[in-house]
């Protein structure tokens, strides 16, 4: 289907709607063709196509919303979707934040060709796609020590979106991916270690190399050979670039609009109060040019724009779609997030952290003896409190040098003490969605041996 087509077919989802008694809806169409190829010790192990439509309708009765999709695009499909939403609305409770946004709320123009999104180079064929996860594997099993490449995987992905609503919004936009990643191991039996590396990116000319991919993957894998449990105590901890997004997450969720609306936020009480370090700053960008999270509009037809989360250390607000808002008696920072089969939510866009003056080497360096954190696995983070418990491995530090790879260990601390005391590097990547360098954080709870 043409954007013309996704355009017409989300009308008649509309119109269907207010057939069946709707007072006001909003309908979603994404079309998307995914290709991805798997391979494993020298030959194709899986190659998947496939090609789908999705559409999805919320309508509203009153202060009653419910959502409904199917991935079939007929007469008959539209018509039993807009009955069956209009008659789960009836059954549904009453919302008294549920509703579109106001027309003088929407966005009403935008330059998609200025924001980079879809990359105009043909879709690559599968035996392309074959060729570059085979060299990826090769690479990696040309470093010594590794073992064996658990999997070497190329995919290629395009999707169309539309979203229009019964408060005259209408618009859409197309978004192309193309991704590498390589997994290798190194050893047998229980002395086996595994690591990877991988690229993603909107257009395929940015792609890494499948050569530099498998390499990286490699010697990361040999980098853990050995790896053995760190001494137990407080020690300053080091999150390698790769990893550290992860606790700018945490606090993201902290300060997303639907945790505060329900009370399950540690940063609840926070607004206006410092929760990193003077002088630090997090800001988002949805309009930032060839990057993920990058989009013209969010999901309720408000216009996207770049915000400061965290002003010189300061939270400076919460995250916001129309409903959050309205119960925190706040305005929509447009950033409501949805698929076909549920109806938005908040979500963050592109973030990026302030990077400091040193480098990585530099803070391993200045940290002395300590814990690198390469992996995590498990989570257990409080949501009311922040206290903070998760595994790691990665690499021990003594006197300011790599000294053994470590594992199965746990550091724990709490996030408000936690992010108030991060010192950053400069080793962000600039292209992802969270450009987020390498944060130490010093005197954290270190379980081990």
């Amino acid at each position: 289907m043409t954007p013309s087509d996704l355009s017409t077919l989300t009308q008649r989802l509309l119109e269907a709607a207010k057939s069946a008694g709707a007072d006001a809806a909003d309908a979603m169409a994404v079309q998307g063709t995914s290709v991805s190829v798997d391979v494993r010790a020298g030959a194709l192990e899986q190659a998947e196509r496939s090609e789908a439509i999705d559409i999805g309708l919320r309508v509203f009765v009153g202060q009653k919303q419910a959502n409904v999709s199917a991935s079939d695009t007929t007469d008959r499909t539209i018509e039993e979707m807009a009955m069956r939403a209009v008659a789960m609305a009836g059954e549904a409770p009453d919302d008294p934040y549920a509703g579109l946004a106001d027309p003088d709320q929407l966005a009403t123009s935008w330059n998609i060709d200025a924001l980079e999104l879809n990359d105009p180079t043909p879709e690559p064929a599968a035996d392309a796609l074959q060729s570059d996860a085979l060299e990826a594997e090769a690479a990696a099993l040309a470093i010594e020590g590794v073992s064996q490449v658990q999997q070497a995987s190329a995919a290629y992905g395009a999707r169309d979106i539309w979203l229009a609503g019964s408060n005259g919004f209408s618009g859409g936009y197309r978004r192309t991916d193309r991704a590498l990643s390589c997994v290798a191991i190194s050893g047998t039996g229980t002395d086996m270690e595994r690591d990877y590396s991988g690229d993603s990116r909107i257009f395929q000319g940015d792609l890494r190399s499948a050569r530099d991919i498998g390499t990286e993957a490699g010697m990361r894998t040999v980098e853990r050979i050995g790896a053995r449990k760190p001494p137990t105590g407080t020690y300053p901890v080091l999150f390698d670039e790769r990893i550290s997004s992860t606790l700018i997450g945490h606090l993201l969720v902290a300060a997303n609009g639907a945790s505060v609306a329900r009370g399950s936020s540690w940063l609840r009480d926070k607004l206006g109060h410092a929760v990193l370090p003077d002088g630090l700053n997090l800001t988002e960008d949805p309009l930032r040019p060839r990057t993920s999270g990058t989009r013209p509009f969010d999901a309720e037809g408000l216009p996207t724009q770049a915000r400061t989360i965290v002003e010189s250390g300061v939270l400076t607000g919460w995250t916001l779609d129309l409903s959050t808002a309205r119960k925190l008696h706040m305005e929509p920072t447009g950033n409501a997030a949805r698929g076909t089969s549920a109806p938005p939510s908040p979500s963050n866009w592109n973030v990026t952290l302030d990077s400091g003056d040193a480098s990585r080497a530099d803070l391993i360096r200045d940290m002395g003896t300590g814990l690198l954190v390469t992996s995590m696995i498990g989570s257990t983070i409080n949501p009311n409190t922040g206290d903070y418990s998760r595994g790691a491995s990665g690499l021990w530090i003594e006197n300011g040098e790599i000294a053994y790879p470590v594992n199965e260990c746990t550091i724990a601390g709490n996030l408000m003490d936690m992010l108030r005391r991060i010192v950053p590097a400069n080793d962000a990547r600039q292209h992802l969605s969270r450009v987020v360098p390498s944060l130490l954080i010093a005197g954290m709870t270190l379980a081990g041996s």
